[in-house]
């Protein structure tokens, strides 16, 4: 499965989250803070009751009958209306126990053309923010020409089955402690022990609904809500994930799709193992090339006399000898969160400047820098919150994946990657983030695009998530993929310059769809 990749011995992936950036936008925001949603929900069908967590169904009795589906809008501020959409729990019982979406639209405003449904990655993360910031995330070519639709997907955000393991207050303990790099047995029980402990907490927390928040499920979803709309096409735009989620839905419901753009995608047909290599080398690679520039550049904070490569592998060093004192009340900052702070800040070279500060701060003792940047991946807030990105991405990446290896199947397939990233990843043992979670009941489909029409995928040239390579091969993998290739140091490539845009808005809007391989200086 294209999205098994290896962070962590605890949640041993890496978030495939879209960095909508520019050199005229400010980067596309994360999550906004809804403190109040609109109770009315809306279905012809009046729903059993709402799955709770450790629900048991009985088996369908009688032959399943489809759901009638609605949303009842309520309109908020500006072009911005939100409601509620009523789906089975299961697809296979759609009369047995149901949970609801939280869906967004933000309405065209010129010459319609129809609905686009957009997601914003993860998985696991809460995509209805596009919709109500629809002019942040996307230019006017698109709003205004289209009702922008976005949705919390099942087990995010404020939707139905929404994953909520740990507490604020136990991040920290699950994600900034235990050695990436083991040293004994008992060093690397503890590794196992983190992730069995949060496997059961989300099992004991979301119970059945957990193997229901797969991505199958999620494009089930997408057609429900387009029949609520009353529409017989609908077009889509996903970022990083959302590539993945709309390649499966072209794949399940081709006929419906009008256009689909899928920029910052992985490979879809690469296994747990060759997926973790793929990123690792993406990011391996984006961080050379920072350290290179660091090198040629004296201005760089982290220049050391033209040596950052020597430098950064010192402080790699060091930080797994002795790690740095963290802040009063905070995890020390070990080489497992050095990683993870430089992950977060080679999404995009915007973050590249911070960076230089933080490696530099970090070798004169202080790695309060690398800290931050490891709370940024995580999202956490300035009051010290989470939301629940994480937890949902694990659980939803399990549910996507039918692998479920034991510990020492784990450690065999860590030596096929032990040495392909030796720099950013100097992991010594597996990720066990998958083997205590339930089976996977409704795996990932193969992705193909059969009958779907042109899909264009986009790849950019120092993409580390999403790497170019990997692009490639989702475009190969779809009937008629097109890929468009964008020059740039980040994550996605939309907005990063006018020949881009402009491939994509004729695409959405006339369906004049690109050749394949065109390249976007």
């Amino acid at each position: 499965m294209a999205m098994r990749r290896v962070l962590s011995a605890v949640i041993g992936s890496t978030l495939l989250v879209a960095a909508c950036t520019s050199s005229d936008a400010a980067p596309a925001p994360k999550t906004r803070e809804i403190t109040s949603i609109p109770t009315t929900t809306s279905t012809t069908v009046a729903p059993p009751t709402t799955a709770q967590a450790g629900d048991t169904i009985p088996p369908s009795t009688s032959p399943p009958e489809p759901l009638d589906y609605e949303i009842v809008w309520e309109e908020t501020a500006g072009r911005v209306d939100t409601g509620r959409l009523t789906v089975p729990l299961d697809y296979t019982d759609p009369q047995g126990d149901t949970i609801d979406l939280f869906v967004a639209r933000h309405r065209a405003d010129g010459d319609r053309v129809g609905i686009l449904m957009v997601n914003n990655g993860g998985p696991g993360s809460p995509a209805s923010t596009m919709a109500l910031n629809a002019t942040s995330w996307f230019q006017s070519e698109l709003t205004s020409r289209f009702d922008v639709i976005a949705w919390d997907p099942r087990g995010t955000g404020v939707s139905g089955g929404a994953v909520d393991c740990i507490d604020d207050d136990e991040y920290d303990h699950f994600y900034a402690t235990g050695d990436i790099t083991p040293d004994d047995v008992d060093e690397k029980n503890e590794l196992v022990d983190l992730a069995e402990e949060f496997a059961q907490r989300c099992i004991d927390r979301v119970g059945r609904p957990l193997q229901y928040i797969g991505t199958n499920n999620s494009a089930r979803d997408m057609d429900a809500i387009r029949q609520a709309l009353g529409e017989e096409q609908a077009s889509y735009f996903g970022f990083s994930y959302g590539s993945e989620l709309g390649a499966v839905w072209a794949t399940m419901y081709p006929t419906t799709v009008r256009a689909a753009v899928l920029d910052g995608a992985s490979d879809p047909n690469a296994d747990s193992i060759e997926a973790t290599r793929q990123q690792w080398v993406g990011f391996e690679a984006a961080l050379n090339t920072f350290l290179a520039e660091c090198s040629d550049d004296s201005s760089c904070a982290f220049h050391n006399d033209g040596d950052a490569e020597g430098a950064f592998d010192e402080l790699f060093v060091s930080l797994d000898e002795a790690p740095l004192a963290g802040p009063e009340g905070r995890a020390d900052v070990s080489l497992g969160v050095a990683v993870t702070g430089v992950v977060r800040a080679m999404y995009s070279d915007q973050f590249w400047p911070t960076l230089e500060r933080s490696l530099d701060d970090a070798a004169n003792g202080d790695g309060n820098g690398l800290l931050a940047l490891q709370d940024a991946y995580y999202q956490r807030r300035s009051d010290g919150s989470y939301g629940n990105l994480l937890e949902s991405f694990q659980a939803i990446s399990c549910a996507d994946d039918p692998e479920r290896p034991t510990v020492e199947q784990a450690d065999a397939n860590a030596e096929l990657l032990i040495g392909a990233a030796p720099r950013l990843f100097p992991y010594t043992t597996g990720s066990y983030s998958c083997s205590f979670f339930p089976e996977a009941i409704d795996p990932r489909i193969d992705i193909t695009g059969i009958a779907a029409g042109p899909i264009v995928v986009v790849g950019t040239t120092g993409d580390p998530s999403t790497p170019l390579d990997s692009s490639r091969k989702m475009a190969a993998a779809l009937e008629d993929g097109r890929l468009v290739v964008v020059e740039a140091n980040q994550h996605t490539g939309y907005r990063v310059n006018g020949c881009i845009d402009d491939a994509i808005h004729d695409y959405l809007v006339q369906l004049e769809a690109p050749e394949n391989e065109t390249v976007c200086g």
